[in-house]
C-alpha cells in the first residue's frame, strides 16, 4: 500500500484511505511530505505565490471538488492497485 500525505482539513479522505489499507501521514508542514509517494491537498491556498518548490517525488493530488471515493480511486489507479 501506498503511503500518503494527507492535508489536516481532509479528515475524511484520510479515514477513507486508512480503511483502504493505506498509510497515512497527516501533512502539518512541509517535511511531513518526505517519504509520501502521494499529498492529497485542498487546493484552497494552492500556489499563491507562484513559487514551485519541489518537496516530494511522488504525486500530488488536489482534492476540491472530488470526493473521498474518488480519491482512493485515484491513488489506487497511479499506484498499481
Amino acid at each position: 500500500m501506498a503511503r500518503v500525505g494527507v492535508e489536516q482539513s481532509l479528515t475524511n479522505i484520510s479515514e477513507a484511505l486508512r480503511e483502504k489499507g493505506h498509510d497515512v501521514v497527516e501533512l502539518r508542514q512541509e517535511a511531513d511530505a518526505q517519504g509520501c509517494d502521494f499529498c492529497v491537498v485542498s487546493g484552497t491556498d494552492s500556489n499563491v505565490m507562484g513559487m514551485q518548490d519541489v518537496t516530494i517525488q511522488g504525486s500530488v493530488i488536489e482534492a476540491s471538488g472530488l470526493s473521498a471515493d474518488e480519491v482512493c480511486r485515484q491513488i489506487d489507479q497511479k499506484s498499481g492497485q
